[in-house]
């Protein structure tokens, strides 16, 4: 009987697209620990699963099944790793979309997981590692929800400079992108700080820190200003002088 592929086919498959297992599993429509049996090669994957994944992928079965598609001539891996591989003088950025975030949290620390996010490059950086986070809110007002943070790696909090704007990456809070303090009252500690007022500053503990990424670069779509012309202005006093009259006749 020929080696099955399918179980290791369908982790490469997950990890191409950033999803955590979880994530995954929903869209296969079965229980998490069970894609977890498959990508152990602890049990064969069913044949309505194998479907979906072939029609979500555009994958033949038989690949799915008989070919190590990680190893596969042309594929989207192989390609980009010839690319990195041919760009490696160049500061490659990886980019962490807001989807990819719960699998951050659990791959930061793993190679094959950071190699298979998406990258780009600024030459106008300096050197170090620099890192690029989507996100999501309004708490740094002005900066908006959808903006992407250009980090810089910074190893330690005796390296933090205070209230500048980093990237934190800690156990419990996930990803956020806050100012950063570092509280001396209260050792061990850090105080992280919104640009939104509405926010309150708040603490967590210095040993649940994973990263810190100091802003350096702020990526964000254009804003659509509303454009007047003299017409709309015109009628729009107009409006207002009308209702300041109607008032004053009620007051009268």
């Amino acid at each position: 009987m020929s080696q099955s592929f399918a179980g290791q086919n369908l982790k490469y498959l997950r990890k191409l697209k950033g999803l955590t297992q979880e994530e995954f599993a929903q869209k296969l429509l079965i229980k998490r620990s069970l894609l977890g049996a498959y990508e152990e090669e602890r049990a064969e994957p069913r044949i309505e699963v194998l479907e979906i994944i072939s029609d979500q992928f555009k994958i033949s079965l038989d690949d799915l099944l008989r070919s190590d598609l990680s190893e596969v001539k042309g594929s989207y891996l192989s390609r980009r790793r010839s690319i990195k591989m041919s760009n490696s003088d160049s500061n490659q950025i990886h980019f962490v979309p807001m989807k990819a975030a719960a699998g951050y949290l659990a791959g930061y620390a793993d190679e094959e997981f950071i190699d298979e996010l998406n990258t780009f490059t600024l030459p106008m950086l300096g050197s170090g590692q620099f890192r690029a986070f989507e996100i999501i809110g309004d708490s740094m007002l002005p900066t908006p929800s959808g903006s992407i943070i250009v980090g810089q790696k910074v190893e330690g909090l005796d390296e933090v400079r205070q209230d500048a704007a980093y990237v934190v990456v800690s156990r419990s809070e996930g990803i956020v992108y806050k100012r950063v303090s570092v509280n001396q009252k209260r050792k061990g500690r850090i105080t992280l700080t919104s640009d939104n007022q509405d926010y309150q500053p708040y603490d967590i503990k210095a040993e649940e820190v994973l990263e810190l990424w100091q802003a350096q670069m702020v990526i964000s779509k254009v804003a659509q200003q509303q454009r007047w012309d003299v017409g709309q202005l015109a009628s729009l006093v107009t409006n207002l002088q009308d209702q300041i009259s109607s008032l004053k006749k009620q007051m009268n």
